[in-house]
């Protein structure tokens, strides 16, 4: 048995015997070197009570390069790419180290979404959302968790498939400026669109005249 298989397999032994973590690594097939991660989302976030599942790969050179990670499960997140999942964490990059474990990387993960780390971001539009209206990015993120990870949701909320998404809610905007230019005969999903690229969200809404929004709406 090689170096690289010795270690995968005991450090999935070590999370199997750490129950306290809530962290668990399972194979994915039959092969030791893609496995599937998942832990609870943290709590006091607004990812809290989610279960979040990472997608891993275990390079040829593994312990000596990081082990390529993805979440599976959607992530509202400065961080994480919520049309890929692709994350951006820098041991997973340049300060990754031998020492470090499927686990311990798994709780590093775990952490980034206790800490946005909006300056780096992975993903622009979430990025920008967090740092406009906190309240507001922290409300999408929430709805995220519980259509996505599972998590609670507000009294009367279905979760599930995508007949019960609130697309208005998923984009992390209000539903009477949806509504306002709606009204003036665009679609609705372009409406959407175009007000979340221009980040139409708190502090920035005053500064968004109706005739620049108008004008994008109509390219």
């Amino acid at each position: 048995m090689d170096a690289r298989l010795r270690r995968v397999n005991k450090e999935i032994k070590d999370c199997k015997s750490d129950e306290a973590s809530n962290i668990t690594v399972d194979l994915v097939g039959n092969s030791p070197f893609h496995l599937k991660g998942s832990f609870l989302g943290p709590e006091g976030t607004p990812y809290e009570g989610g279960h979040f599942q990472v997608d891993i790969v275990i390079p040829d050179s593994y312990p000596f390069q990081p082990v390529k990670m993805k979440f599976i499960t959607k992530v509202y997140h400065p961080n994480v790419s919520s049309a890929s999942g692709a994350i951006c964490l820098d041991i997973l990059k340049d300060a990754w180290s031998p020492v470090l474990t499927l686990k311990s990387t798994l709780i590093s993960l775990q952490s980034l979404l206790c800490s946005p780390e909006p300056n780096d971001p992975q993903d622009a539009e979430v990025a920008k959302h967090y740092m406009t209206s906190r309240a507001s990015f922290e409300e999408t993120a929430r709805y995220w968790t519980h259509i996505y990870a599972g998590g609670p949701g507000k009294s009367g909320m279905a979760k599930g498939g995508v007949d019960t998404k609130d697309e208005v809610a998923m984009a992390g905007l209000e539903k009477a400026h949806v509504d306002k230019f709606e009204a003036l005969g665009f679609e609705r999903s372009k409406v959407i669109d175009v007000l979340r690229r221009l980040n139409y969200r708190g502090a920035n809404v005053a500064k968004l005249n109706d005739d620049r929004i108008v004008e994008e709406l109509l390219k």
